[in-house]
């Protein structure tokens, strides 16, 4: 069984914020519609909230973003912008097809002391073993590896964007992410380093909490396929998110990894 733990513990390490400043917030992407004709535009923002899909925090950064254009190729985000609770950006779907938007983060987390001062680094492997000291005192290293997303379909929906890499929480949906209504049911499946995540909580959330006293969340776990079905209540924008804790980390000194995933979705009415 999989250990949910989280997110923004993750998050706020993606985010180089402390745990107890990041407490209850979301990271996310909010795409200005994800089903349209072809050769059209989308505005997508990045943002870290309290409350789902409300700029009232910090903006997202976009340093790890990509953009998967139907036929595989890279494109590049137009009218990139950070403001002070938000990042945003625009993408041409010049394509007919689906586009996979995506912040992929991966690092690592060290501190340890110096004659008695704290000393705190982020970085990756690579990095790690030429910067923080082989006889470091009080070392403590954990791991991190983050991935949220949003799809966008111009004209016909394609499946080539969902081809996992094999690293972290991956979503392998079963229903096209851009075809989902009100009232019916959508199968996604979770792969973790490109295998069946098998026991893992996932959690979908209605946007708009600003607006209610409570999550309204709905809970799943992954069955032995590594699969979730979601009966969609209402239309709307949700968050679906998943997260976790293992000790699968890339180098020794790390003692725990942590893995999230996230995807909003957008739900038309019938």
């Amino acid at each position: 069984m999989l250990k949910r733990t989280s997110a923004v513990l993750l998050m706020a390490a993606c985010l180089g914020l402390t745990p107890v400043a990041a407490l209850a917030h979301k990271f996310w992407l909010l795409p200005s519609a994800t089903v349209l004709a072809s050769d059209q535009w989308i505005t997508v923002d990045a943002a870290v909230s309290n409350d789902l899909f409300y700029f009232n925090h910090v903006p997202g950064r976009l340093d790890s973003l990509t953009i998967t254009a139907p036929d595989g190729s890279s494109i590049e985000p137009e009218n990139q912008y950070s403001g002070k609770f938000r990042s945003s950006f625009d993408v041409h779907l010049a394509q007919d097809g689906t586009y996979r938007i995506a912040l992929v983060n991966q690092g690592l987390f060290a501190s340890w002391e110096v004659d008695g001062e704290p000393k705190r680094w982020r970085g990756d492997a690579e990095s790690f073993a030429k910067e923080v000291p082989a006889d470091a005192t009080k070392l403590r290293v954990s791991e991190s590896s983050g991935r949220t997303e949003a799809y966008a379909t111009a004209g016909a929906p394609t499946e080539t964007v969902f081809q996992p890499s094999g690293v972290g929480l991956e979503l392998v949906p079963s229903t096209h992410p851009n075809d989902l209504y009100s009232g019916e049911t959508a199968s996604f499946g979770f792969l973790l380093d490109g295998k069946p995540a098998v026991g893992l909580e996932v959690g979908v959330v209605p946007g708009g909490t600003r607006y209610r006293d409570r999550q309204d969340e709905i809970s799943l776990t992954t069955d032995d396929k590594g699969q979730v079905e979601v009966s969609w209540p209402a239309p709307g924008m949700y968050w679906l998110n998943a997260e976790l804790e293992d000790d699968k980390t890339s180098i020794p000194q790390a003692t725990q990894r942590r893995v999230a995933y996230a995807v909003t979705l957008e739900v038309l009415p019938q």
